[in-house]
């Protein structure tokens, strides 16, 4: 029963889901950071990323301004002052309106999907695990991975995965679990992976952080 519980989740979840259109998506993706362009002379700004992507707007050399998402109360400086983290990292899907300085627009924000991706819950991952030994890949920083990772993950923080993706290259046609915190980050690999031909990628949805509050075995 498990295993056939299994199979259909590796079969039908992909087919149920819609995938989305690449090409709609704004900026570009480099060293796990999505890198959206700044046009002044458009009279409001629209872009389009994915839930999970570390966003950078691509400001003028020397030019700050002001960045707000009243919905998400969020209230930033552009750049980010020296010691934060560059990028603002998108957790919500939906559509947001925002301020960049002097300028309006607004944000959407969609969820990855697409034939070669489907995302798991703790439990379903577990399972999935123990039924077809996928590589497991951690893509946190070195401190997160030596505090408690799943057993057998090989860790690839997300910053330095688009550089490694030659090492994985036996993995293109198998299967590959990828995990994070809470599941921003290893969607974002998850890209990077399918963008690179990868064709069976699975992410565990809310992170290691679902996985250790549901009692499941750590190392």
């Amino acid at each position: 029963m498990k295993n056939m519980k299994i199979l259909l989740l590796m079969l039908f979840l992909p087919l149920l889901s819609c995938q989305a259109d690449d090409s709609s998506l704004s900026g570009y993706l480099k060293g796990g950071l999505r890198y959206l362009p700044v046009d002044s002379g458009k009279k409001t700004l629209e872009y389009r990323v994915y839930r999970g992507d570390y966003i950078v707007f691509e400001l003028p050399p020397g030019e700050e301004r002001n960045f707000t998402i009243p919905a998400q109360n969020l209230d930033v400086t552009l750049p980010r002052p020296e010691g934060e983290s560059p990028y603002i990292k998108m957790k919500e899907s939906g559509n947001f309106s925002f301020t960049l300085g002097d300028e309006s627009g607004t944000i959407e924000v969609i969820e990855m999907t697409g034939n070669h991706y489907t995302e798991l819950t703790s439990k379903d991952a577990y399972d999935f695990i123990g039924n077809t030994s996928p590589l497991i890949l951690d893509v946190r920083t070195d401190g997160e991975f030596a505090r408690g990772h799943i057993p057998g993950a090989t860790l690839i923080p997300v910053q330095i995965l688009e550089d490694n993706l030659d090492n994985l290259a036996d993995f293109k046609d198998r299967d590959i679990l990828v995990y994070c915190a809470s599941g921003n980050r290893s969607t974002v690999a998850s890209r990077l992976l399918i963008d690179a031909g990868f064709k069976r990628v699975y992410n565990l949805r809310y992170g290691i952080g679902d996985w250790i509050n549901k009692g499941l075995p750590l190392e």
